[in-house]
């Protein structure tokens, strides 16, 4: 039987973090935690492990994505800055093997495919 929501943690019930979430990092997060679902096959296909790394791999890319703004906007970066971001990019990496990279080509159509499925039409 299922506990009542009110008895489950706010991770559980659905929330990222705690406040309201409208934040543009909440918002960022929320929208690659979808993003990696998705290429996953769907939150009802992924393990509640595999739930949990997606969404470290989202807190550390917008993070990433964070100090290259600032990189960005300072025109470099510190030394310590950039060992701190090339540190988070590796973990980044080793989580995302972990739970799969692999590319994903995309079904084309043969022309003879395209051209049989015209003439059902």
């Amino acid at each position: 039987m299922t506990e009542p929501a009110t008895s489950r943690s706010r991770i559980t019930n659905g929330a990222l973090i705690d406040g309201d979430g409208r934040s543009a990092w909440a918002r960022r997060m929320r929208d690659l935690i979808a993003l990696h679902l998705s290429d996953l096959g769907g939150e009802d296909n992924v393990s509640e492990a595999e739930k949990s790394i997606v969404r470290r791999v989202a807190t550390l890319t917008v993070e990433l994505e964070r100090m290259e703004s600032a990189f960005a906007e300072a025109g470099e970066a510190l030394p310590e800055q950039l060992d701190l971001y090339q540190r988070t990019a590796g973990n980044l990496r080793r989580l995302l093997e972990t739970v799969g990279i692999a590319r994903r080509t995309k079904p084309v159509e043969t022309l003879q495919e395209y051209l049989k499925s015209k003439e059902r039409q």
